[in-house]
């Protein structure tokens, strides 16, 4: 699944070309995508010029001068294709400008394209109830403290509910986790506030290496420009079973079923 930095970087490259352009021509090739086309997504596009673009934890906005924002989420497999030589069976949503065409792809059809009323974009379902953006000034060790203050739940566990922090996925858990020497299992309060001083800065700097590389493009999440990441190739714990750790004085990578998901981490060096 794309995460945070894969689509941080759909939407800093889509940026580069549809900032300040008209859509002049919107295509739904099909019903549904894992829920139906908003109905009037057509009409409400068509002319309309495109203001902005931004990210709320995996979801990319394209904010419009009509004061509707598409809302997308590339799901399992999605990405978006800029100019292609020719359509796809998978092009389910194609957008045009004057001097571009932009196709939403999406074999597995889990991802999702909304339209939501700007003023109404922070209480919209999604988005009401989610933390603080991981790379915004919103996410403190004060605010870990106070998420996970009493509570028995495994601090990894905890970083992945989207309440505690909008966004954050298992890749880069894992990886901020070992960055900031913090075992997975470790209980949420019992974390210490020197540990969340380390991992708040930790999360930052593996998310921005990401970006900077272009996410890491696990299986089929390409950037809009086609080329693939290679952030896989930095990673410290994730996916290292049975390798030595990074760091001089670490042990041998291991892994732990956590909640239905892996856990990649160093016995030695995260406590």
């Amino acid at each position: 699944m794309p995460e945070l930095p894969e689509v941080e970087t759909t939407v800093r490259g889509l940026a580069r070309h549809l900032e300040g352009a008209m859509i002049t021509a919107v295509r739904v090739n099909r019903p549904d995508m894992r829920r139906p086309f908003p109905p009037d997504l057509v009409q409400a596009l068509t002319g309309a010029r495109i203001t902005a673009l931004s990210r709320r934890a995996k979801y990319g906005l394209i904010h419009t001068d009509r004061d509707r924002v598409l809302v997308f989420h590339l799901g399992m497999s999605g990405r978006w294709r800029i100019d292609p030589e020719r359509r796809e069976k998978h092009d389910h949503l194609e957008i045009e400008t004057a001097d571009h065409r932009f196709a939403l792809n999406d074999p597995r059809r889990f991802g999702s394209v909304d339209l939501i009323d700007a003023d109404g974009l922070e209480s919209w379902q999604a988005f009401a109830a989610m933390g603080p953006e991981p790379l915004g000034i919103g996410l403190t060790a004060e605010h870990l403290r106070a998420a996970t203050k009493g509570r028995s739940q495994a601090i990894k566990t905890l970083l992945l509910d989207q309440r505690v922090v909008a966004g954050l996925g298992n890749i880069y858990v894992c990886e901020a986790l070992w960055r900031a020497g913090i075992h997975p299992r470790k209980a949420g309060g019992k974390v210490t506030m020197p540990q969340l001083r380390r991992l708040v800065p930790a999360v930052r700097e593996v998310l921005e290496q990401s970006i900077s590389d272009g996410g890491s493009s696990l299986r089929d999440f390409a950037r809009p420009d086609g080329e693939l990441g290679y952030f896989a190739t930095r990673f410290d714990v994730y996916g290292r079973e049975g390798q030595p750790c990074h760091r001089a004085d670490g042990g041998t990578i291991r892994r732990a079923v956590q909640g239905g998901r892996s856990s990649w981490f160093c016995p030695r060096c995260q406590r």
